[in-house]
């Protein structure tokens, strides 16, 4: 496998990104969702969506091999994950921890005091942040047909 960089997105990859994430949710996720749930997910996730969000108060991070996006993760308000896709590809292979503790150590950074970080997983997703150290933090909800599990990682 090619050598893997790690690196902030740039706005004009926004649309590659967007690629990406609609592609691996439509491998994974979509499938247990309903109508409503995938076209709110869709709209989430455009491109357009994607870089208004990096002018805002949120930062993405991309998982890049020999130029070919790889994974992606986004943040918001340094503590909360938005976003965390990586391709079939490559799963299993790191990326997402990769980029999990790239974007831990920007929170940690800017939020010296953050003592914990939350996401809303979805369910082919949850075992993957259980490894990471996130644990259920509530039950199984679901808003606009997402079905969603919050998660907390607290600081050791």
């Amino acid at each position: 496998m090619n050598t893997l960089i790690y690196r902030p997105m740039r706005a004009d990859e926004a649309p590659a990104v967007s690629t990406l994430v609609v592609r691996v949710f439509d491998q994974f996720i979509a499938p247990e969702y309903s109508a409503e749930g995938i076209a709110e997910f869709r709209r989430y996730v455009h491109s357009d969506e994607l870089a208004a969000r990096l002018e805002k108060n949120h930062f993405t991070l991309v998982g890049v091999a020999a130029d070919v996006l790889v994974g992606m993760i986004e943040v918001r308000n340094y503590e909360h994950i938005s976003l965390l896709f990586v391709a079939r590809e490559h799963q299993g292979q790191g990326v997402a921890r990769a980029l999990w503790e790239r974007a831990l150590a920007i929170c940690q950074q800017m939020r010296p005091a953050l003592a914990e970080v939350t996401v809303n997983s979805s369910p082919y997703a949850a075992p993957v942040y259980e490894r990471f150290g996130f644990q259920a933090a509530g039950g199984w909800q679901e808003i606009h047909g997402i079905r969603f599990l919050p998660m907390v990682w607290r600081r050791p």
